[in-house]
């Protein structure tokens, strides 16, 4: 069964949750500070992150852990604008539930994203990914990629929305004992372009790369 990983700094809520997901047959990790989260990280296989910590908004650290192991992210929050849900879309979150919510809600929602998970395939628009067998299409038609391009495409695909740096783009493709240098991030995303001319890959100067949803 999965690994979920709860960062919620309220006791009440953080015990009843991890009773319940436990009780529905997860292992159910649970840190109530920043402290402690990245020794848990890739040990989870998906997260249920509570915005609101201790130390302050948790959306500051979770580029940095997801540049440690990309995972899918359910924020949790008491916020309700259509901003702060953007910002938690914009930092690598898959899914945002507003507090208060039923157990029942969240269940669905993890299981939702786990089976993204299960089946092995990734969509982004007429994009479709198929890691298992590093197969990749464009409007159903078959796109050749090698591996390194498919890699690098399907890491920009698991956080699409959200602008990933040269730097953790090395560290999950090419892993920073290679040492390459970033402009083969830059050479490889030129290629996808010319691959994929159908989608949209934004170079923000100084920052990264970011895949659209369409």
């Amino acid at each position: 069964m999965s690994t979920l990983l709860l960062i919620e700094d309220d006791p009440l809520l953080g015990d009843s949750l991890q009773r319940y997901l436990q009780a529905e047959g997860y292992t159910c990790l649970w840190q109530a500070a920043v402290d402690g989260v990245a020794a848990c990280w890739h040990q989870a296989d998906l997260v249920i992150l509570d915005r609101s910590l201790p130390d302050g908004d948790s959306l500051r650290h979770l580029p940095g852990w997801l540049a440690r192991k990309a995972l899918p992210v359910i924020v949790l929050t008491a916020r309700v604008e259509v901003a702060d849900r953007i910002a938690g879309l914009d930092a690598g979150a898959r899914d945002y539930l507003s507090k208060p919510f039923a157990h029942q809600e969240l269940l669905a929602r993890i299981r939702a994203q786990l089976r993204q998970l299960g089946d092995g395939s990734l969509q982004v628009g007429a994009l479709q990914l198929y890691p298992a067998r590093q197969a990749a299409s464009w409007q159903g038609q078959a796109v050749a990629l090698s591996p390194t391009e498919f890699a690098l495409l399907a890491t920009l695909a698991r956080m699409v929305g959200r602008v990933m740096s040269r730097d953790e783009l090395l560290n999950q493709v090419w892993g920073y004992d290679h040492f390459p240098s970033t402009r083969t991030v830059d050479t490889h995303i030129l290629q996808l372009r010319q691959k994929l001319p159908g989608i949209t890959i934004e170079t923000l100067r100084g920052v990264g790369y970011r895949l659209h949803a369409a």
